[in-house]
């Protein structure tokens, strides 16, 4: 997988040098380039926004500019997205998809924003991290690039990224390690007995309790089997006699 970066911060994505992606990178698993849009301005002083027609408070990355740096990276096989406030929330089920792809160019935009017609020209998809707004998209992009990241194979284990948070419809179950008392908790006697279908039946359990708990939204969509709905009956109605 390839990331180009259009920014005008390159810098910012020194973190991604590190840890995981770091030696994804050195296994050439994952590709991260980084295009410094001002690189492609003309202007002596390597100026790339200018003031919105019709007035108003900012400025705005110009159009010619952006389409230039794009056009230094594009392939047949370029996915451009744009990181903005206005795109569709990033989510797990993207996540998984866009991992498929071969080279992702990501747009990150500041100041008023970009200027709309290069936007129409040449972005394939708006993404957004959530209902906030940010300085930049640099953030943005490398939430991005880390989450695509871990679905690329080898980069880590494939059983991490089957039984994590989302990507079987339920939130994650807790974890424990060493020791296996900490301040007078002790660690749930089931992940001691060795009995792995026991084990594997109260992690989904526990799952489940944690999904209604903390997501309830997720629970609505997820597909239960007949023993899983019993147990998720059994947490309602012990939920609704507590009230």
């Amino acid at each position: 997988m390839k990331f180009d970066v259009l920014t005008l911060f390159p810098e910012m994505f020194e973190t991604l040098n590190k840890s995981i992606l770091g030696k994804a990178q050195e296994k050439n698993l994952i590709k991260i380039n980084l295009i410094n849009i001002r690189d492609f301005s003309k202007d002596k002083h390597k100026k790339v926004d200018d003031t919105p027609y019709g007035g108003g408070a900012g400025m705005v990355m110009r159009a010619d500019i952006i389409y230039n740096a794009y056009q230094s990276v594009k392939t047949p096989k370029t996915k451009l997205i744009y990181l903005t406030p206005q795109g569709k929330t990033l989510n797990q089920k993207k996540v998984e998809e866009l991992s498929k792809e071969e080279h992702l160019a990501l747009l990150c935009g500041h100041y008023e924003g970009i200027d709309q017609r290069v936007i129409d020209k040449i972005v394939d998809e708006e993404i957004s991290i959530g209902d906030y707004v940010l300085t930049g998209g640099e953030i943005p992009a490398m939430v991005l690039i880390d989450s695509v990241s871990r679905y690329i194979e080898g980069v880590i284990k494939n059983d991490s990224t089957k039984e994590e948070s989302f990507s079987q419809g339920l939130l994650e179950y807790p974890q424990y390690t060493r020791p296996e008392i900490f301040e007078g908790e002790k660690v749930p006697e089931i992940l001691l007995s060795g009995h792995h279908q026991k084990i594997d039946k109260w992690r989904k359990e526990q799952s489940i309790r944690i999904t209604l708990k903390k997501r309830p939204d997720m629970i609505k969509k997820y597909n239960f089997s007949k023993e899983e709905k019993k147990f998720l009956e059994k947490l309602i109605e012990e939920e609704n006699n507590n009230i």
